[in-house]
């Protein structure tokens, strides 16, 4: 008897252990697996606060200045502009603009990227999915992150007719350019949580969002969101406070033959490097005028980052850190990494990517510096096991 009912156990774990597997259950179930062990490890490990900067024996000034370099090709994204852009047309644009809406995809679990993505290619007759796009740039669906980095290389090599680009440093009116041209935008904004996922969850995160329309006279966006629904209204207002943590990122997908139209609305913005230039006096300027506003800090060392400038960057850093970050914010952002591990601070790398695998554990880019702080430690094997994690 005892031995039939260890069979029949057994028989029902495998059975559950297959149905699990199968997809359509899995697709059902598997997030809420990983709602109870997010929760648990937010039990074990306390979200609190990012863990402040330790002390640094010859401090930097919080307030870095910064002096305009030469432009160089610092990404592999980067377009080569040889000469100065002329300035986008005075020409008043339109009062309102509204583009054609393409068809509302919800998104799935930690997939608004590539849901945003899929309605942007579908704007422009594409028929994939979501899941065509996840496929590729995030294949394991515990991936809370895509990087805009990742989705223009999706759009210049899975959909080739197609061109795309991502900027930093952007402002009302060059949505608005943009869209008046005919070419609709996306923006990676702070999004809130409805519920927790662990005690004292602070509720911010990330999302991406789609925009298609204006209208000055309501002083709003319309936007395609992937997690709200379709034709979602947004004040200037609040898309101005929820752009900034992002350093005012946005993305545009066009078509090849439309290039210098695109030139023409981004103007001084089409260079990569000026682009950063613009981004990091900005930051400078915000943190003068509002020197406790730590998302100003981040964005002042993301910039520098960009530049090399690591020391001046961790310092900016150290500062957003002391007026306190958001839990999630490494989830999205690594300027930190490169920083602190640049200038030297390697127990402020470790402490860092450990709180951000703490947050989240599949971070690719959490592992990976982790695993390079280790590394310069001389603990070889722990570094080995994390690059490969």
């Amino acid at each position: 008897m005892t031995r039939r009912r260890v069979l029949l156990a057994g028989a029902l774990l495998l059975g559950a252990f297959l149905l699990y597997r199968w997809k359509p259950v899995n697709r059902r179930v598997a997030w809420r697996m990983d709602l109870v062990r997010t929760y648990l490890r937010g039990v074990l490990y306390p979200a609190d606060t990012m863990p402040t900067p330790r002390p640094v024996p010859l401090a930097a000034s919080p307030t870095p200045t910064f002096t305009p370099a030469p432009p160089s090709p610092t990404s592999v994204l980067a377009t080569a502009v040889p000469t100065p852009l002329p300035s986008p047309s005075p020409t008043p644009l339109p009062q309102n603009v509204t583009l054609p809406s393409p068809d509302w995809e919800p998104q799935d679990w930690n997939n608004c990227g590539p849901a945003s993505l899929s309605m942007y290619l579908r704007f422009y007759g594409w028929d994939g999915d979501q899941f065509d796009i996840s496929r590729l740039l995030k294949p394991a669906r515990e991936d809370r992150n895509v990087n805009p980095e990742e989705l223009v290389y999706y759009v210049r090599t899975r959909a080739g007719w197609l061109n795309a680009l991502f900027r930093v440093g952007g402002d009302l009116e060059t949505l608005k350019r943009l869209l008046a041209a005919g070419y609709p935008v996306m923006v990676e904004e702070a999004f809130y949580f409805e519920e927790p996922y662990w005690p004292k969850d602070d509720l911010w995160a990330a999302h991406y969002l789609l925009l298609t329309g204006y209208d000055d006279s309501a002083q709003t966006f319309t936007g395609q969101d992937s997690f709200y629904g379709a034709d979602r209204t947004i004040s200037y207002a609040e898309l101005i406070e929820k752009w900034h943590p992002f350093n005012n990122l946005f993305l545009v997908v066009y078509p090849p033959d439309s290039e210098a139209q695109i030139q023409t609305a981004l103007g001084d913005l089409w260079n990569m490097d000026t682009a950063r230039q613009t981004a990091l006096q900005r930051a400078q300027q915000e943190t003068q005028e509002t020197p406790q506003d730590a998302f100003a800090w981040f964005n002042l060392g993301s910039n520098l980052v960009y530049f090399e400038r690591y020391d001046e960057a961790a310092t900016a850093y150290d500062e957003a850190r002391r007026i306190g970050l958001p839990q999630r914010m490494l989830r999205y952002q690594f300027g930190p990494f490169l920083a602190y591990f640049h200038s030297g601070r390697t127990e402020d790398l470790l402490a860092l990517t450990t709180y951000a695998l703490q947050r989240t554990p599949n971070s690719e880019e959490a592992l990976l510096w982790h695993g390079w702080g280790l590394y310069r430690q001389g603990k070889t094997t722990q570094a080995i096991a994390h690059f490969r994690a």
